[in-house]
């Protein structure tokens, strides 16, 4: 299999389609047009030959997705209990083929689940709600955050979003450093995916990932906060709102959320002691 740390190299344009369109304004009902539209697509992880999930997806970044989901669902703690991804075509996507660690595996079969989701969804398949919410060891007060400089990343945050650009249709996650830069990001047409592929590539990266914040384009479910917390990622910043079961999983795993995020402005759901100001 391949090296987990290969990419699918792939131009913009290969996540999108041109189709016609008509496009109405105000009076005025124009004639079809071609336009950019986003590619959406069943991707199945496989884990030693056992499918386990199938998300929909953009085509793009994938190994860091399985890596992110494999983290953040509890399939795995650590990065080394992936031996190898591979990303090949099936009849009707793309599939994932992951090998994973005969321990890991043995617990991935007793907990097994078929999550057949819609774009990007954390809950679809889940067969009880009491299965919904893992237990999450509460995070460590381990590092702060400058709000004065988070108004760079947000100026940036759709650098990431090539195909959002081009078609308006995907959300971003990305890494800040507690400089306000943006270490790296990622993009998808499921906010929850994208936050995968981002806590995916971290679980990847050297020791200046450790430190900083995820922010998402998107609001903040519960099941966002909780991924971040399986990672430990201590704040999360969010563009649009948060739910309530996003706070209280939050405020129960000591992990600061923070929503409706831009230029000059916050909202701090939970754990504002985390963040300073200028």
């Amino acid at each position: 299999m391949n090296n987990i740390l290969s990419e699918e190299v792939l131009n913009v344009t290969d996540f999108t389609t041109s189709r016609q369109l008509t496009l109405w304004k105000r009076e005025d009902l124009q004639s079809p047009q071609l336009d950019d539209v986003a590619e959406e697509v069943p991707v199945a992880l496989v884990y030693n030959g056992i499918s386990h999930v199938v998300m929909m997806a953009s085509p793009k970044d994938l190994t860091h997705f399985a890596m992110g989901f494999s983290l953040s669902e509890g399939i795995i703690d650590s990065p080394r209990e992936i031996y190898g991804m591979d990303v090949v075509p099936s009849c009707n996507g793309l599939e994932v083929q992951i090998d994973l660690s005969s321990r890991r595996f043995m617990g991935l079969k007793a907990r097994r689940r078929a999550l057949a989701g819609r774009t990007g969804c954390g809950v679809c398949g889940v067969e009880q709600l009491n299965d919904i919410g893992k237990p999450v060891q509460p995070l460590p007060f381990s590092q702060t955050f400058n709000l004065g400089n988070l108004d760079r990343a947000l100026k940036h945050l759709n650098d990431f979003q090539p195909t959002g650009k081009l078609t308006g249709c995907t959300h971003a996650a990305a890494w800040v450093m507690p400089s306000g830069e943006l270490a790296g990001g990622h993009e998808d047409v499921g906010r929850h995916v994208a936050l995968d592929k981002l806590l995916g590539r971290r679980a990847t990266e050297g020791e200046e990932w450790r430190q900083g914040a995820a922010l998402v384009s998107s609001r903040a479910s519960y099941e966002m906060v909780q991924k971040s917390a399986m990672c430990g990622v201590e704040i999360l910043f969010a563009v649009s709102a948060a739910t309530t079961l996003a706070v209280e999983v939050a405020e129960r795993c000591n992990l600061t959320l923070v929503g409706f995020c831009k230029p000059g402005r916050a909202t701090i759901y939970t754990h504002p002691q985390r963040l300073i100001s200028d």
